[in-house]
């Protein structure tokens, strides 16, 4: 059965990148009638920061050279570590569940919001394997950050997951779904640009629907 994980970060309600991982995960859930869908949103419900319990479980899963996922709770030793571990277990265990990731973000201040890096610190361990799941990362950039732009070099949020997912999780099947631009609809000296946002968003908006029916 397949299952989609679906994350939203954006700490606006109705934003962008939260109508675009919508749209994917209706669509999803159309095309997969018996597949389950679980969501997290983790600006609303925020995942705690890391502590130091969780540094000393990466140390002992790093120590003993622990690469099975199952076998991470072996590193629960103390009251504090298993505190943490409660944090952090049923993170871990709907995204190793799930076959594909989907995550609404926005770009806040060239990267990702800390509350999906707070999420991403919680579930990582070292040298895990997500290797097999698909990613889908749904976004909104109040400028444009594309390939040729000028402020294509200070995109540290998909260069930042696109590296993360790869070099952490060893997931190559990532796919990137941007509306950029978005700041030309509340700033009015960026107003002459409304027209590209609209067809940004419009081409996004397209693109989320393809990309959950295949």
């Amino acid at each position: 059965m397949s299952h989609l994980l679906h994350l939203d970060a954006s700490a606006r309600r109705n934003s962008i990148s939260r109508d675009l991982s919508r749209r994917f995960a209706e669509t999803w859930r159309a095309a997969h009638p018996d597949g389950r869908h679980t969501y997290r949103d983790l600006a609303a419900d925020p995942v705690p920061h890391i502590g130091e319990a969780w540094t000393e479980l990466c140390d002992h899963v790093l120590e003993h050279g622990i690469t099975d996922i199952g076998r991470y709770r072996e590193a629960v030793r103390t009251p504090a570590q298993e505190e943490a571990w409660a944090v952090l277990a049923p993170l871990l265990d709907e995204l190793v569940a799930a076959d594909v990731v989907l995550i609404g973000t926005p770009m806040y201040n060239y990267s990702v919001p800390s509350a999906l890096k707070a999420w991403l610190d919680q579930v990582t361990f070292p040298r895990m394997s997500l290797a097999g799941r698909r990613f889908v990362v749904t976004g909104a950039r109040g400028g444009a950050y594309g390939p040729g732009t000028p402020r294509e070099p200070v995109d540290h949020e998909e260069r930042y997951l696109r590296d993360f997912l790869k070099g952490h999780f060893g997931v190559e099947d990532v796919v990137f779904v941007h509306a950029e631009l978005t700041n030309a609809l509340v700033d009015p000296a960026l107003s002459h640009l409304r027209d590209r946002q609209s067809a940004s968003r419009a081409t996004a908006e397209l693109r989320v629907l393809e990309e959950a029916a295949r």
